[in-house]
């Protein structure tokens, strides 16, 4: 399999993004986002999905993270695309469920070249410190919509709005990581009856 690494940059008159992947690394995680709590989930999926991320991004932080939240999504999501290149060989397809103490997320997730998006999370609070866990799903809105990949998301239980948004993340890290592996049975051929993804 070929080297699966991007770097891609977005800039508009809200925020400058820049994000590097290696979709086959060790969990390395640089974070530059002026966000430390969703810098703390981002090293989730880097730690979880053993991808190496570098994320530099300013935003209009102060009228709220909005922007930036969803621009880094569609970046990484951008990233993502074109580091997985033409898909041969992988498996396409991943699952994972993580717990953490009483919350319990599953994340289902197809490298299916169809953007989609089925988010079912309910929080018991609006905020983690000062962060609007409402942006969670525009992150996802932003990756799916730009990484064209299928994903549904779901929070099973959780009392813990913390712990609901960490277990979200560690599960996305963990179903990428399985939808991005090569599959030896499948060898040098897209994993799609139409020949392409």
């Amino acid at each position: 399999m070929a080297e699966r690494r991007a770097r891609v940059e977005r800039a508009t008159k809200e925020t400058r993004i820049a994000v590097e992947v290696n979709l086959d690394g060790d969990g390395r995680c640089t974070l530059e986002t002026g966000l430390p709590f969703l810098e703390h989930m981002l090293e989730q999926v880097a730690r979880h999905g053993l991808i190496d991320l570098k994320i530099q991004a300013t935003g209009d932080l102060h009228i709220d993270a909005h922007h930036t939240v969803e621009d880094i999504g569609i970046t990484l999501g951008q990233a993502f695309n074109k580091a997985a290149g033409d898909k041969k060989g992988i498996r396409r397809y991943g699952h994972a469920y993580v717990p953490l103490d009483e919350a319990l997320a599953r994340v289902v997730v197809d490298l299916s070249g169809r953007p989609g998006l089925e988010y079912h999370v309910d929080f018991p609070r609006a905020r983690v410190n000062d962060f609007d866990v409402d942006l969670v799903q525009e992150f996802f809105q932003g990756f799916t919509n730009h990484a064209l990949a299928t994903l549904h998301v779901d929070c099973l239980r959780g009392r813990n709005a913390h712990h609901i948004v960490e277990t979200v993340f560690k599960a996305f890290g963990r179903a990428l990581r399985m939808a991005l592996e090569a599959d030896a049975r499948l060898g040098n051929v897209v994993p799609s009856t139409k020949g392409s993804l």
